[in-house]
């Protein structure tokens, strides 16, 4: 039996197992997530990144996710690795573009809604006008319901002048604007459902060595979500790790990356269930799993 095999048969039982405590609910959400793939035909061995394998690896999780229909698949970023590889000749960069396309037509095999965030890696060789045309999407930070709860997917790929990042070729900083932090807190006040934010840097993130965040004005995002009252979590990648915190009541969790590191193909399995007010996370591969309570109360200030 191929390892391919394997891993998808191996997968599929551990996605239906995990879930039978809480499908009875029928008010329950599911979704599929992954993070930083890092799609390319070439690997970094200074990084440890083995990228040749973008194939197989985003197979077996959109063959386990047609299986498990959830409501919706999501990436958190770092989709294309771009053209930075270390340790080796990393190629013409003009073929970024034609691999990002690749990756996107095994991405969409998934039979159901198919969501994207932006990552620093994403724009390496790309503008974010060629980002959203090959990957068919209007905007790199939109909104959107499914059951009975609300999802923001959160751009933070700016510099520190609002501009977007751009053929940057390296760089890990974030930020967001002033007008995309405007449109936030609209978004925010328009929904009263408990509401999960998509980034893709961290956001409860701080780097010694640079004195500041991952992203520039994560205070300011951090204190936005608690005045909202209604964000109940913030997933997000980047750091390739398994994290989970949480501030002011809220779950900041740090995804596993899918990219192999001499790993199996990971990914989460994640469930919501309004009736008992839970988050279950069924890690797959590497991912940690986790069962975490969340509080929401619409009426409440």
């Amino acid at each position: 039996m191929s390892r391919l095999r394997s891993y998808s048969i191996v997968a599929v039982l551990v996605l239906a197992l995990c879930t039978l405590s809480v499908v009875a609910d029928e008010s329950v959400l599911r979704f599929g997530l992954i993070a930083d793939l890092h799609a390319h035909d070439i690997d970094s061995p200074l990084e440890g990144k083995w990228m040749s394998h973008t194939e197989e690896r985003l197979q077996a999780f959109v063959d386990a996710m047609n299986a498990w229909s959830p409501d919706f698949i999501i990436e958190l970023g770092d989709f294309v690795n771009g053209w930075v590889v270390l340790g080796t000749e990393p190629g013409d960069p003009s073929r970024i573009p034609d691999i990002l396309a690749w990756t996107e037509s095994l991405y969409r095999q998934f039979e159901g809604p198919a969501y994207h965030v932006i990552g620093n890696h994403d724009v390496y060789n790309l503008d974010k006008a060629q980002y959203r045309e090959i990957l068919g999407i209007d905007a790199t930070s939109y909104a959107f319901d499914a059951g009975l709860y609300h999802f923001i997917v959160l751009d933070v790929q700016y510099a520190l002048d609002g501009s977007d990042h751009a053929h940057t070729y390296t760089g890990v900083s974030g930020n967001v604007p002033d007008d995309l932090l405007e449109w936030l807190a609209a978004d925010l006040a328009s929904s009263e459902r408990p509401t999960l934010i998509f980034v893709h840097q961290m956001l409860d993130d701080f780097i010694e060595a640079w004195g500041r965040p991952t992203v520039f004005n994560q205070e300011a995002l951090q204190e936005l979500f608690v005045q909202d009252g209604d964000v109940i979590a913030v997933l997000q990648g980047h750091a390739h790790d398994n994290v989970h915190r949480v501030l002011d009541g809220i779950h900041y969790i740090t995804f596993e990356a899918m990219v192999d590191h001499g790993t199996p193909p990971t990914w989460a399995q994640i469930t919501l269930s309004p009736e008992t007010q839970t988050l279950y996370i069924e890690g797959v591969g590497v991912q940690a799993s986790y069962e975490l309570l969340y509080s929401h109360d619409p009426t409440s200030p």
